[in-house]
C-alpha cells in the first residue's frame, strides 16, 4: 500500500511541477502568436508590402512627372560646315556643350501617347585658348506629344491588370493568414495530443502498478494463475516504457510549437483545450458565393487570361505595321549671350511620323502570333479547369466541416463512455470478476477513445480556419475577414 501512495503522490507532484513551470495557451492564443510571428505570416507580410508598393507606382503613372535633364559632352572630330557664302566644307572642330532641360510629362491613358511641357537650354564652346566661340541656344517654353498610332497601349491593359493584381495580394494575404491558423491549430493540437499520451502513460502505469500490487496477494493465495501474474507484470513494464516514449513525443511537439511561433527554447508550454465549439452549419451555396467574392483565386484566373491577351496584342503590335507620332511646338532662339538667347524667341514646329514595314522575317512575326494565340487558349482552359477544382474544395470543405462536429460530439461521448467503462472494469478485476483480458480491452478502448477525441477536435478547428480561408468569413461572427499589416 506505501508503494501505491508513494507512485500516486509522485504522479501529482509531477503533474503540479509542469502545471506550475508550463506556459498554459489556449487555441486563441496560439493562433494570434503565430499571426504575428511565425515565418508564413511573416513572409506573408513581406509579400503584400511588396504588392502595394508595386501598386503604388502603378498609380504614379497616372501623375505628371518632373525631371530635370543634363547632358554635358565633347566633340573633336571633322564635321561639315556651312561656309559664308552658302558651301560647305569639312573642318576639324574642337567642341564642348552642355544641354539642361526642365521637362514635365504626362501619360495619357486613352491614347497610350506621353504629353509633356519642356524648356531647354543648350551652350556650345567651338575652340579653346584666344580663339573660343561660344553660343547659346534655347527654347523657352515647348509643348509636345508622342505616341505609337497603330501599336501597344500599355496603360490600357495595366489598368485592367494591376488593380486587379493588388486585390488579390490583399485576398491573398488574408487567405494565408488563415492558413497560418490552421497550421497553428496542427501544432497546438500535436502538443495537446502528446499531453495526452503522457496523460495517459502515468495513469496507466500507476493503474498497472496498483494492480500487480493487488494481483501479488491473490496470486499468493491462489486465486489467479503464473501467467496472469506475469501479464500484469508486462503491463507494468509496457507502460512504463510508453511513458518513456509519450515525454520524449512531449518534448519534440513543443519544440516544433517553439519554433513555430519563435518562442524562446526555454518555454516550457501547455496546450489548455476547450471543448466548447461554435454551433454552426454552412450551406454551399453561401460558402460558394463567399468564396467567389473573398478568395484570390477566381481573381488569379481572371488575372492570368488578362495577361496572355495582354501579350497577344504586344505581339501583334510588335510583328506588323508600326506607327510613330511625334509633335513639337513652341519657341526658340539662338544667341552669343545668355540673354540674347531669350530675346525675341522665333517660333518652333516640329512634327514627324516613322512607320516601320516588316518586308522579309521568315517567319518569325508568324511564329510568335501563333505562341500567343496559344497562350491564351491555354490561360482560359486553365482558368475554367481551376474554376471548377476550386468550386469542388470549397464543396468538399463545407461537407467535411458540417460533418465533423457532429464527429466531434460522437468523439466526446465515446471517450466519457469508455473511461466509464474501464473504471467498471478495473474495480471488477480487482474484486475478481473479471479477467485480464477484459482489462486490457477496457484501457485500449479508453485510451484510443481520448485520442480520437483530441484528433476530432484537431481535424474540427483545421477544417473550420481552412474553410475561412477560401470564403474569406468570418462565420461565428457572420463579418468578411480583414486581415491589416501589424
Amino acid at each position: 500500500m506505501k508503494k501505491i501512495f508513494a507512485v500516486i503522490i509522485l504522479v501529482i507532484h509531477l503533474t503540479m511541477g509542469v502545471a506550475q513551470e508550463a506556459r498554459r495557451l489556449t487555441l486563441d492564443e496560439t493562433i494570434l502568436l503565430a499571426r504575428q510571428k511565425s515565418p508564413s505570416a511573416v513572409a506573408a507580410q513581406h509579400t503584400l508590402r511588396s504588392a502595394y508598393w508595386t501598386y503604388r507606382n502603378y498609380l504614379a503613372t497616372y501623375k505628371p512627372a518632373v525631371s530635370l535633364i543634363e547632358s554635358p559632352y565633347y566633340r573633336r572630330k571633322f564635321e561639315l560646315v556651312t561656309q559664308a557664302d552658302g558651301t560647305t566644307e569639312y573642318k576639324y572642330v574642337n567642341r564642348m556643350g552642355n544641354e539642361l532641360t526642365l521637362q514635365v510629362s504626362q501619360q495619357i491613358p486613352l491614347t497610350g501617347g506621353s504629353l509633356f511641357i519642356q524648356s531647354n537650354l543648350e551652350r556650345t564652346d567651338q575652340g579653346f585658348g584666344g580663339k573660343s566661340r561660344h553660343a547659346y541656344s534655347t527654347e523657352p517654353i515647348s509643348i509636345g506629344y508622342q505616341q505609337s498610332m497603330i501599336g501597344y497601349n500599355e496603360m490600357k491593359w495595366n489598368r485592367r491588370i494591376e488593380p486587379l493584381r493588388w486585390q488579390e495580394a490583399q485576398k491573398q494575404y488574408s487567405e494565408t493568414m488563415e492558413l497560418v491558423a490552421s497550421q497553428a491549430c496542427n501544432y497546438f493540437f500535436a502538443l495537446a495530443t502528446a499531453q495526452t499520451n503522457v496523460e495517459i502513460a502515468r495513469c496507466n502505469l500507476a493503474s498497472a502498478d496498483t494492480l500487480f500490487y493487488y494481483a501479488e496477494g491473490r496470486y499468493n493465495i491462489g486465486t489467479i494463475t503464473e501467467n496472469e501474474m506475469l501479464q500484469l507484470q508486462l503491463n507494468r513494464l509496457r507502460e512504463e516504457n510508453n511513458l518513456i516514449d509519450a515525454e520524449a513525443n512531449l518534448q519534440s511537439a513543443a519544440e516544433s510549437l517553439r519554433n513555430y511561433r519563435d518562442l524562446p527554447t526555454t518555454a516550457q508550454l501547455c496546450a489548455v483545450t476547450d471543448d466548447h465549439l461554435p454551433q454552426l452549419e454552412v450551406t454551399v451555396a453561401e460558402a460558394l458565393a463567399l468564396a467567389m467574392q473573398n478568395n484570390p483565386d477566381p481573381d488569379n484566373f481572371r488575372r492570368s487570361q488578362l495577361e496572355s491577351r495582354q501579350n497577344q496584342a504586344y505581339v501583334r503590335a510588335n510583328t506588323g505595321l508600326k506607327a510613330d507620332l511625334y509633335l513639337q511646338f513652341g519657341l526658340s532662339q539662338t544667341g552669343t549671350e545668355l540673354t540674347d538667347a531669350y530675346r525675341r524667341p522665333s517660333d518652333m514646329q516640329y512634327a514627324s511620323v516613322t512607320l516601320s514595314v516588316p518586308i522579309l522575317d521568315w517567319g518569325r512575326g508568324k511564329g510568335r502570333r501563333r505562341v500567343a494565340q496559344s497562350n491564351v487558349d491555354l490561360a482560359d482552359i486553365r482558368a475554367e479547369q481551376g474554376m471548377k477544382s476550386f468550386v469542388q474544395n470549397v464543396t468538399q470543405m463545407v461537407q467535411q466541416f458540417n460533418l465533423q462536429s457532429r464527429r466531434v460530439a460522437v468523439a466526446r461521448q465515446t471517450d466519457q463512455t469508455a473511461m466509464k467503462r474501464y473504471e467498471v472494469a478495473r474495480r471488477l478485476y480487482i474484486l475478481g470478476k473479471n479477467t485480464i483480458l477484459d482489462l486490457n480491452s477496457a484501457i485500449a478502448e479508453k485510451d484510443s477513445s481520448r485520442r480520437n477525441y483530441i484528433q476530432s477536435l484537431s481535424a474540427y478547428w483545421s477544417l473550420y480556419y481552412g474553410l475561412r480561408s477560401l470564403t474569406g468569413y468570418d462565420f461565428a461572427l457572420q463579418l468578411p475577414i480583414a486581415h491589416s499589416l501589424p
